[in-house]
């Protein structure tokens, strides 16, 4: 463990790469270690200028743009990710897809996307480790710590504010497999409760139906296999809240396997009995526009082993 250090001034040329972007995402990319609040009052306070000027948080940078970045206390990691760690060399085979703009990976279910609350490190930190020369790595979207499947990853950017516009518009299409308890009702293609997300002392994330202050959103389904014990089903979620495809399933009285927010004991403890062991929610397609090259692209991530295996204990109907 090192101890934090204090960076002397600094003055940042801006490139085209930035261009439009704020200036407070801008230093909150750069200043790793920094807590925002320091960030957004030294703006506050006229100490980060740019081209010798006072600018506000929302100032959006032009190429060509000097900033000066006034001396910060920056808190160290405790330890660099290690790339020797059998972890962190797990994620290289789990990648899809790589160019030179992104990378699509089938994140293994049990890895947070990025470090915080106690843990050591996320998918974002050893993907940095990975690729040292990608300086701009950033998360275009997330995932549950307990879902599989489609992650996208911007190495630029203009790659992710590209993507982030596709996400906004609703243009990029995730599709998961989950497996949820009882018979799915054919008739029920979609589910629209709005939710809303409640977050405990403890810091856990809980999110509920709730019809006054909830906020809209929306989750299509398409039945894909029917079993005794549960049902196969497609989920496209057309809005992206937290936990949205959880609590979508859990308040149509289907919750999905082995989840231990939303769960039913005992369709857990039936699919623990089959070897089941973890959250049966997987990102199975993600279909986007590449930024640059404007073609399609559609990745699938196959189901892992676990995943595999229980859909064949099961009694197809």
């Amino acid at each position: 463990m090192t101890d934090d250090l204090r960076t002397p001034v600094q003055f940042i040329d801006v490139d085209e790469e930035f261009q439009g972007q704020r200036i407070d995402n801008f230093l909150i990319a750069r200043l790793r270690g920094v807590p925002k609040s320091v960030i957004y009052r030294v703006v506050r306070k006229g100490e980060v200028r740019v081209n010798k000027k006072r600018v506000k948080p929302e100032y959006k940078l032009v190429s060509g743009d000097q900033v000066r970045v006034p001396p910060m206390t920056v808190s160290q990691e405790k330890d660099p990710v290690s790339v020797k760690l059998s972890q962190v060399q797990t994620l290289e085979q789990h990648i899809l897809f790589e160019d030179n703009d992104l990378i699509v990976l089938n994140k293994p279910t049990g890895i947070a996307v990025h470090g915080g609350s106690g843990l050591q490190f996320g998918v974002i930190e050893a993907l940095r480790a990975l690729r040292p020369l990608a300086k701009h790595l950033e998360l275009v979207h997330r995932l549950d710590r307990d879902t599989s499947g489609c992650l996208l990853i911007a190495k630029k950017r203009s790659v992710l504010t590209h993507l982030h516009e596709q996400l906004r518009l609703k243009t990029v299409e995730k599709k998961y497999w989950a497996l949820v308890a009882g018979q799915w009702d054919a008739k029920v293609k979609k589910v629209t409760e709005p939710l809303k997300k409640n977050t405990l002392q403890s810091g856990e994330r809980i999110v509920r139906v709730d019809e006054r202050d909830g906020k809209p959103s929306e989750t299509r389904f398409k039945i894909l296999q029917r079993y005794q014990e549960g049902t196969l089903v497609e989920a496209f979620p057309v809005t992206g809240r937290t936990h949205q495809i959880r609590v979508h399933t859990a308040c149509q009285g289907h919750p999905i396997a082995c989840d231990d927010k939303y769960g039913d004991n005992e369709f857990t403890q039936q699919m623990t009995g089959l070897g089941l062991h973890r959250l049966f929610l997987h990102a199975f397609t993600l279909k986007f526009t590449h930024p640059n090259t404007g073609a399609v692209m559609q990745v699938e991530a196959p189901l892992d082993q676990a995943l595999q295996h229980i859909l064949t204990r099961l009694t197809r109907k």
